[in-house]
């Protein structure tokens, strides 16, 4: 694709004037329940990243790792311990936070580096090690964090919220948890096809059906686990790239990190009330939407012109909801979409090819670096039985809790 000189027209936006910049390599460490420390799954998805670019740790002028809460000070300061396990050389470090969104935080530090000068090459990455079960808050006393509030006041976990965003479109949209159900039997199928998912087994809807009520509508199967995983990237200037002779990489052209827009109406993670609508109307859109149209206004791209989307399936109704929200269809058209066969391989916009959540679990820090990773070996047309004939362009889209958002376009 040509570069587009497209003004943004919104904020968070900085325009189309040659702001691409190269994914020279990808790496994951495989997801899983291993029992190991989240330094080892970054350091081995790193190596591979490093490998598949064709260049050495010495190579790299800045190093940005993502940063997790659940291993201690090594986790606050992701990037240096890393830097560390690679073995230090001198490398520009930085560590970011952003909970889910970590990860797109991340790239969006290392690119701002590169167009900056600051860096030819910058190595991103991620990993985590997950406790079992529902994620809960950091401990301690804190009346005054939402997070905190949500557990001790209405002892709501994530699959509480998960299970009223599910409640919400069934009355709105008529969905029904068949149509949930099949999302996760479109994922599952091809998460079997990815040597790095954690669930490699398809799954029927009867199977769905069968399994445990988690927070009625959804089920165990209809929302993701936590796991231990991690994923890298080695990225680069358009230069630096044509010096190796990279004439036509998998350019990233967007990053979007914006927040929402005052008042919210619609409740969200972790809040436990909307903002009033006595003094403001409601914005138009959603937060959500939101993220995906910074993204496509930085880019000088619609949904029209994508080959394949990544979206956070936390759980298989929220997976729906993605669908409207980067534009793939219309207002509580989701089931629709995934009845027609749209979002499955094969069909006319495929969304999440690598298995997704679904498929994986949530390492948190490393999630949106692993849904980028599977953009580019889709663009290069690598991904073996799960690919896209032709991929082009496609877009990475989720959320972080307190307001962060989350979206990568990526192209070839």
């Amino acid at each position: 694709m040509d570069d587009l000189a497209v003004p943004t027209g919104g904020p968070g936006g900085g325009g189309r004037v040659n702001s691409d910049i190269a994914v020279l390599g990808a790496g994951m460490h495989p997801w899983g329940k291993w029992g190991r420390g989240f330094v080892e799954y970054g350091r081995v998805a790193a190596k591979a990243a490093l490998a598949d670019a064709g260049l050495e740790w010495t190579d790299v002028g800045s190093i940005v790792g993502a940063d997790t809460v659940r291993s201690g000070y090594p986790g606050y300061v992701a990037g240096a311990t890393f830097a560390q396990a690679l073995g230090w050389q001198g490398a520009r470090v930085t560590s970011v936070y952003a909970a889910c969104a970590s990860g797109a935080q991340a790239i969006g530090a290392a690119r701002a580096q590169i167009l900056a000068g600051l860096a030819d090459v910058v190595l991103v990455v991620g990993a985590d090690a997950a406790p079992k079960g529902f994620f809960a808050p950091a401990g301690g006393e804190r009346p005054d964090d939402p997070d905190w509030l949500r557990f001790r006041v209405l002892g709501a976990t994530n699959p509480a919220y998960f299970a009223l965003y599910a409640r919400r479109r069934m009355a709105l949209y008529g969905d029904t948890p068949e149509d949930f159900a099949e999302v996760k039997v479109k994922n599952a199928a091809a998460g079997a096809l990815n040597p790095y998912a954690r669930y490699r087994k398809p799954v029927t809807a009867r199977e769905v059906a069968a399994s445990a009520v988690v927070a009625d509508p959804l089920r165990l199967l209809d929302i993701c686990a936590t796991s231990d995983g991690g994923a890298a990237l080695v990225l680069a200037g358009m230069d630096f790239a044509r010096s190796r002779g990279i004439a036509d990489p998998v350019r990233i052209r967007a990053v979007s990190t914006v927040t929402p827009t005052y008042p919210r109406t619609l409740l969200d993670l972790p809040d436990i009330a909307t903002d009033a609508v006595t003094a403001s109307a409601p914005a138009a859109g959603s937060f959500r939407s939101s993220i995906a149209r910074a993204a496509y206004e930085e880019a000088g791209l619609g949904p029209e012109d994508l080959s394949l989307a990544e979206v956070y399936d936390l759980s298989t109704a929220l997976e729906l909801q993605w669908y409207e929200d980067i534009g793939l269809c219309g207002e509580g058209e989701g089931a629709k979409l995934l009845r027609e066969g749209a979002t499955a391989l094969g069909g006319r916009i495929p969304v999440n090819t690598s298995g997704g959540l679904s498929s994986f679990g949530e390492a948190v820090p490393a999630q949106a670096i692993a849904q980028v990773c599977e953009l580019t070996w889709q663009l290069r047309g690598v991904a073996g039985d799960r690919q896209v004939p032709g991929a082009r362009a496609g877009i990475t889209a989720n959320q972080g809790l307190f307001g962060h958002g989350s979206a990568v376009v990526a192209v070839r």
